[in-house]
């Protein structure tokens, strides 16, 4: 019903984004969880920077190569938003522990309570989303 114009996209958008924010939600709290395990590498989610580029490739900009070849690589190549995923990665940058563990406590309970206050925040836009159409409607 709603699939075809910009509010459906833009709650679609936010739909998958609570859900991302579900999914680091249990992520940061198995980091938290295994803080004193020995070897243990914490993860990030990965999902709104992926999503980002994949809307700005829906905008034509740059010049149109000549592809003389079907082998040729796209420059402008279209990424479909719906289908970017949350990934999950492990964390091999920061720096460990004598026992081998990267998690910082007190960094992970810091996103963890930015990661909810995204939340609210996107759970808040939807219900603005939902007023606006009723106070057109009415």
């Amino acid at each position: 019903m709603f699939l075809n114009n910009s509010f459906g996209k833009n709650l679609e958008l936010l739909q998958r984004s609570m859900d991302a924010s579900l999914y680091r939600r249990s992520v940061i709290a198995d980091n938290i969880a295994n803080a004193d395990t020995p070897n243990f590498k914490r993860s990030v989610v990965n999902f709104e920077a992926e999503l980002k580029r994949a809307l700005d490739s829906e905008k034509k900009t740059g010049m149109e190569a000549a592809m003389t070849n079907p082998k040729h690589i796209s420059f402008n190549k279209v990424q479909d938003w719906q289908d970017v995923k949350p990934r999950k990665v492990l964390d091999y940058l920061t720096q460990s522990d004598n026992n081998g563990n990267n998690v910082d406590a007190e960094e992970e309970m810091m996103q963890a309570m930015q990661n909810q206050l995204q939340y609210n925040l996107l759970t808040t836009s939807i219900s603005n989303q939902f007023y606006q159409i009723t106070k057109v409607t009415s």
